[in-house]
């Protein structure tokens, strides 16, 4: 059975202390006992689990009549016991199962929990790369959106837009639509064609403009992953447009063109024992370090987003405005094989955010209808369960989860893993 990444986990490490004899302990049922007399008291600070899962029948249908008692969650092996079972389907919430109040904390007292008034069963935001966006693309985006507002987005959704570059966009979630609608006419791409890459100064880690505007990404996606940890009990889609990202491309014409502006700086015309080297007149040992283990970098920029995701609930929708992408235009002085390799690599890395989340990667393909299409289908309808963490070990970042059902015929669709926020709760830095 396949199984898809689909469901946030919060959870903080175990704080392990001493007790006096005379201090109280809590059972799972947060009834106060007193210990015994010399008898080391542990105490454990944890916070909601929580996983998103999608059940079907054998046609493909979702399960909506699920119970709590016919799921099961396993956590790195260990049986967790369920404390929280909450129904979307539709795109409304069904609160089957309420979650209990968190084990109580020694000389904490905290005012009860107000209900949740809001209904709205889903939340979408729009992160627009528009750093990553050439002005090519401006219309066909700002089509795509217009498609999603019809398709995608119904009445009671919640929806926020964000963009990294020129567009200077940010919307807070909402549940106006003219909003967006305003928003959609400002979408501008920005992106570095072949040509701006070529040409662009190149530094340590090869192209500087190149790895600027990436940062700027990365950092704007991890902060948004970062503020949707505060939403729970929800699935929160976001839909991730942009043209992937590559930081190492067109390396052979890139110091091609660099030796040749070189050599007509000092205007010397003999050959060089870098011409000797191959065809193009390129040493490649004198590339710099930086360059040479980008594509390293780059899977660490993908990896600690999607582990920030993963940890916020959020499933990653990559859509690449590009569409179905051919050749490069006749006036890009690029070889057809790097052209290739560029494309295959910024769109594996819409394809690594997307599945390594729960969420689809909409590349290389025209149909956006129908992609809006299933992702609508799959926001519509799932469970949120929950679960206070059991594992023992507090040191443990990373964390296998698995959640079976024991409904005959039934599928189930799960996130798989995932991680701790690291003690600071800071990205660390690059």
């Amino acid at each position: 059975m396949r199984q898809i990444a689909s469901g946030c986990l919060i959870a903080a490490c175990v704080l392990l202390s001493m007790s006096a004899p005379r201090a109280q302990a809590q059972n799972k049922e947060g009834v106060v006992t007193a210990p015994t007399a010399g008898q080391p008291t542990f105490r454990a600070a944890v916070n909601l689990v929580t996983t998103d899962v999608i059940v079907r029948d054998g046609r493909g249908q979702f399960v909506a009549d699920i119970k709590g008692n016919e799921f099961e969650v396993l956590e790195d092996g260990v049986k967790q016991e369920i404390s929280s079972l909450v129904l979307i389907h539709g795109g409304r919430a069904f609160n089957m199962q309420a979650p209990p109040p968190p084990p109580m904390q020694e000389g904490i007292i905290l005012p009860a929990s107000r209900p949740q008034n809001d209904a709205a069963g889903r939340i979408f935001l729009f992160f627009v790369d528009d750093l990553h966006l050439t002005f090519r693309d401006t219309a066909r985006t700002r089509d795509i959106f217009k498609r999603m507002m019809k398709n995608l987005l119904h009445d009671g959704d919640m929806f926020g837009l964000v963009t990294t570059g020129p567009s200077s966009m940010s919307i807070q979630l909402t549940y106006d639509r003219k909003v967006l609608d305003e928003a959609i006419s400002r979408i501008t791409g920005d992106g570095m064609k072949p040509s701006d890459i070529l040409n662009q100064a190149q530094g340590p880690n090869g192209p500087m403009e190149l790895r600027y505007r990436a940062h700027v990404a990365f950092s704007t996606a991890y902060e948004l992953m970062k503020n949707l940890e505060k939403v729970h009990n929800r699935r929160k889609a976001v839909i991730y447009v942009s043209s992937g990202y590559d930081f190492n491309p067109f390396e052979v014409s890139r110091l091609k063109q660099e030796q040749e502006r070189l050599g007509s700086a000092s205007g010397d015309g003999s050959d060089s024992s870098a011409s000797r080297t191959n065809p193009f007149g390129i040493n490649r040992n004198q590339g710099s370090s930086g360059a040479q283990f980008a594509d390293t970098d780059l899977a660490g920029e993908l990896s600690e987003l999607t582990r920030a995701a993963n940890r916020a609930n959020a499933t990653l929708y990559t859509l690449d405005p590009r569409g179905l992408v051919a050749g490069q235009d006749l006036d890009e002085e690029v070889e057809p094989h790097e052209w290739d390799t560029y494309v295959r690599k910024t769109q594996n890395s819409l394809r690594s955010l997307a599945e390594l989340t729960g969420g689809i990667a909409v590349v290389n393909q025209n149909d956006f209808d129908k992609a809006i299409k299933r992702i609508d289908a799959e926001t519509s309808d799932y469970y949120v369960l929950g679960y206070y963490s059991t594992n023992p070990d507090p040191l443990k970042r990373n964390r296998r989860i698995a959640v079976k059902t024991t409904r005959q015929g039934a599928n189930v669709w799960s996130r798989t893993s995932y991680s701790l926020a690291q003690p600071t709760s800071d990205k660390p830095a690059k």
